[in-house]
């Protein structure tokens, strides 16, 4: 696993920790050198964005731009206290995530206050807009605090092994969540860490981060020689992406 994060902060050097969290995947890893990770955690089930995206779309929210963004909106409105909604997996002393017991609950908590889907919030009442408010900031709130306390625990198992460790670097499309950023900055200050996420133009474009990626590697060697003059083209396309992916 490799970030573009390395392509916008110069001073970001081995080892250090990563955290990959969007619509298919939560990891954590650590990052010891180029092409060599500890897996500390990942996720048991669905992903905090396939979370984000569900609870969205059971509020009623506009998805052109996806979940996160339209919850992060909405929350700034409600009371992140008002739905009492359980951290996920606090009985558990690893590091993996888990998002469905969370979606489960959050989809309780909509049918209970009667709130549909079908209504877009921009036509919702202001009560009915006030409640989807509520689930949305409490929904945020304990997904966030999910990541929080894995976070965490990893950092306090990786300094143990890398003790030089100085960074965490927050990559995938909910990196570009502010919230998320704000609440993970508070977690890796108290543990004298910095916290490193790529602009979010730059979270969720998987094109720039396979190209750094590839740089990276030819930086330090790890490339086939060139191929011989005569060779086919799609033949040389092919061998080139082989070679590629069974680096990374």
């Amino acid at each position: 696993m490799n970030s573009c994060s390395r392509l916008t902060e110069r001073e970001l050097q081995f080892p250090f920790m990563a955290l990959l969290i969007s619509g298919g995947h939560n990891l954590l890893i650590l990052a010891r050198d180029l092409g060599h990770y500890i897996q500390l955690g990942t996720t048991i089930d669905d992903a905090i964005g396939e979370a984000y995206d569900k609870t969205a779309k059971w509020l009623g929210l506009d998805m052109r731009r996806s979940g996160g963004p339209a919850i992060e909106e909405l929350a700034l409105e409600g009371d992140a206290e008002y739905v009492k909604f359980r951290v996920p997996m606090k009985q558990h002393k690893d590091c993996n995530f888990s998002y469905a017991g969370l979606k489960t609950q959050v989809r309780l908590a909509i049918e209970s206050k009667n709130i549909n889907a079908k209504i877009p919030i921009a036509s919702a009442t202001s009560h009915d807009r006030s409640s989807r408010a509520d689930v949305a900031a409490s929904f945020q709130r304990v997904a966030v605090l999910h990541l929080e306390e894995k976070c965490e625990r990893a950092i306090a198992w990786a300094l143990k092994i890398e003790p030089s460790i100085r960074h965490l670097v927050v990559s995938g499309g909910v990196a570009s969540n502010r919230y998320v950023r704000a609440r993970l900055n508070q977690v890796v200050e108290k543990n004298g860490l910095q916290l490193v996420c790529p602009p979010p133009s730059l979270c969720t474009d998987n094109g720039v981060m396979v190209a750094w990626t590839g740089i990276e590697h030819f930086r330090v060697g790890r490339f086939d020689p060139p191929p011989p003059a005569n060779e086919p083209e799609d033949t040389l396309v092919c061998s080139s992406f082989l070679c590629f992916f069974s680096q990374s």
